[in-house]
């Protein structure tokens, strides 16, 4: 069997790398152990949360396909930290887990360059550093151009609750036993990580007047640039806040001994941005109690999900666990909770482009790079599938730039900085936040998803139309002034706003803290799309902002624009800090920007650096 581009995996960054990869045009073939798991949600019933919701936009932008499913499969929408600015606003979703997955299969089986095939991938066809293709544990051989691992937790995956370890996948299938020791034959660091999961608890065993009702927002809300709300917003699925109690935390600490983590038994480094509720009870011992989310996990069965609550103590224990939570003193435990353990690579070893550095044409995506996460793994997938693309028809990969995407964010920390324990992706890790906002995700990316070819013409001529619409529309507030007459003044102490002593444009106007653009509609009749409102009054309000922050991000760019050759020697460069050298040699950096940032590297190395380049040139 003869293919261009092999997808090995079928989680959320395999779905997006091998529609990418077949949508702009090549025969792809996604291999996955169970056809039935294809865009699983194994792990929280949710899409999008902080930063991730801004990443599921950037993928809609590109033209991937998370955002529309999870728009699909929504049970409940909300915009988060709406009480402060847009820098850290974003999206999510409680998205059904019955839904999301059935309506992904159905987007692949619908893409006519993808074929799918269930098997297990347990080598890598390989010449003279060149990938060739993989061979399956049956020992079938199917030969590709390029290939991207996207193996999730399944290699050489454990799962864990107490004592007690088996090998699995996460709900206890066959995982992949032997791709990660060839890989490590092949000259791959092999890192073991460690990630788990809440009980889950029958929705009627709970009693719901002792929780807090959290409901979705009243306004309909999607992640795609489609705008196509299939939810009712008025009858949206709510989810319950609890919080843990002092009895919750005694039975931690009392059976501490008795958990996976704490008993020794487990290898693999845990999150830190996503810990135990056993690590938050030692971690923050000072903390009274912990906010608890019950959720549901679909409209076709019972199951509520405990959020914040993994755990990897016995069964005996959990029990007691559970039922020391209000309202949770006779819940039914559906499904125990687990750690589940598994091998990655040392991201160090990927180019930014997401292919390694030791085989060429051979890509990896996700938590195979160490990262934690649906939409992580899927922004991952979805830039593996475009490079693998872009790679065997001999183009310049797509690479994005800390100041245009979160996604560039995540990859860049990845091959630059590598990781410890399971990445997660945090607004604190952007430095340029104010530009990567949830609402301008399209106007930063979607010229480059139309330059690939995952845009379509009409959805690109729609965008071009949305910013002409932003510049018409700040001509049209900047040249319409109004003047301190009496009505005038009088509907502006009516909004609590200062009143007119000169004649001001509306733009000026709208610069004001208490002024939104509903309050210009007033003076001026604006029929323009809410987004495009949405633009013009994030540009205005926080102008000074975002000038600051392009400023920065063009000194950065000076630095990105300086390419560092593939065949430079460190050795050579005369008066680098040995831990300079050691780090550059081990992560070759391509550009001079990238190597800014690694770790070890200080600015004195860099001007040494940019002297040598310089002289050599």
């Amino acid at each position: 069997m003869n293919y261009e581009i092999i997808v090995v995996g079928g989680g959320h960054a395999g779905c997006e790398a091998s529609l990418a990869a077949a949508r702009i045009g090549h025969k792809t073939l996604l291999v996955t152990g169970n056809i039935k798991n294809i865009a699983d949600m194994p792990c929280n019933p949710s899409i999008g949360g902080p930063a991730k919701g801004i990443v599921v936009r950037e993928i809609d932008a590109l033209g991937g396909e998370m955002g529309r499913n999870a728009d699909k499969g929504a049970l409940q929408i909300k915009m988060l930290n709406t009480k402060k600015g847009p820098a850290v606003q974003a999206l999510r979703a409680q998205a059904d887990k019955i839904t999301y997955p059935k309506e992904m299969k159905k987007t692949l089986d619908s893409e006519k360059n993808l074929s799918i095939k269930e098997g297990f991938v347990e080598d890598l066809l390989v010449e003279n550093n060149t990938i060739k293709g993989v061979i399956l544990a049956d020992g079938t051989k199917i030969n590709a151009e390029a290939v991207i691992l996207t193996t999730g937790t399944y290699l050489r995956s454990m799962i864990l609750t107490g004592s007690e370890k088996h090998s699995g996948g996460p709900h206890g299938e066959e995982n992949s036993k032997f791709l990660s020791n060839k890989l490590k034959e092949m000259g791959f660091n092999i890192l073991r990580l460690k990630t788990g999961t809440p009980p889950r608890i029958e929705k009627s065993s709970i009693d719901y007047n002792k929780t807090s009702l959290e409901p979705g927002d009243k306004v309909k809300r999607t992640f795609s640039y489609d705008n196509i709300a299939y939810y009712d917003v008025d009858n949206q699925v709510p989810c319950h806040l609890i919080y843990t109690t002092e009895n919750t935390h005694k039975i931690i600490k009392d059976h501490l001994k008795e958990s996976s983590m704490y008993g020794g038994y487990v290898e693999g480094v845990g999150p830190r941005y996503c810990p135990s509720i056993e690590d938050k009870v030692v971690r923050f011992a000072d903390k009274e109690r912990h906010q608890l989310f019950l959720e549901p996990e679909s409209i076709y069965y019972d199951d509520i999900y405990i959020q914040g609550f993994s755990t990897s103590m016995p069964h005996d224990i959990q029990e007691l666990m559970v039922h020391s939570l209000p309202g949770l003193e006779h819940a039914k435990i559906l499904k125990y909770a687990y750690a589940i353990e598994y091998d990655a690579i040392d991201s160090k070893q990927l180019k930014p482009s997401l292919e390694t550095k030791l085989i060429e044409g051979l890509f990896t995506a996700g938590q195979i790079n160490g990262t934690s996460g649906y939409e992580e793994a899927a922004g991952q997938g979805l830039i593996a599938g475009i490079n693998a693309a872009l790679k065997i028809e001999n183009k310049d990969p797509l690479i994005l730039k800390r100041n245009e995407s979160y996604i560039g964010v995540l990859i860049d920390d990845l091959v630059t900085k590598g990781i410890k324990d399971p990445y997660r992706l945090l607004t604190s890790r952007a430095e340029y936040r104010l530009l990567l906002r949830h609402d301008n995700a399209d106007i930063r990316l979607r010229e480059y998803g139309y330059q690939v070819g995952l845009i379509s013409e009409e959805k690109y001529t729609h965008f071009k139309n949305k910013k002409k619409d932003i510049k018409e529309l700040e001509t049209i507030l900047s040249e319409y002034r109004i003047t301190p007459k009496k009505n005038v003044n009088e509907y502006l102490e009516s909004i609590e706003t200062n009143t007119l002593k000169d004649g001001i444009s509306l733009l000026e106007l709208l610069k004001r803290p208490e002024v939104n653009m509903k309050h210009l509609e007033h003076f001026i009749e604006i029929p323009y799309s809410n987004e495009v409102k949405e633009q013009v009054e994030i540009n205005t309000k926080y102008e000074g902002y975002i000038k600051k922050a392009n400023k920065e991000a063009e000194k950065m760019l000076l630095l990105e624009e300086k390419e560092i050759p593939e065949d430079i020697d460190y050795n050579d460069v005369s008066n680098l800090a040995s831990e300079a050298r050691q780090k550059l040699n081990e992560i070759r950096p391509i550009t001079v920007g990238q190597a800014s940032r690694i770790s070890g590297v200080n600015p004195a190395d860099i001007s040494i650096l940019m002297v040598y380049l310089k002289r050599k040139k």
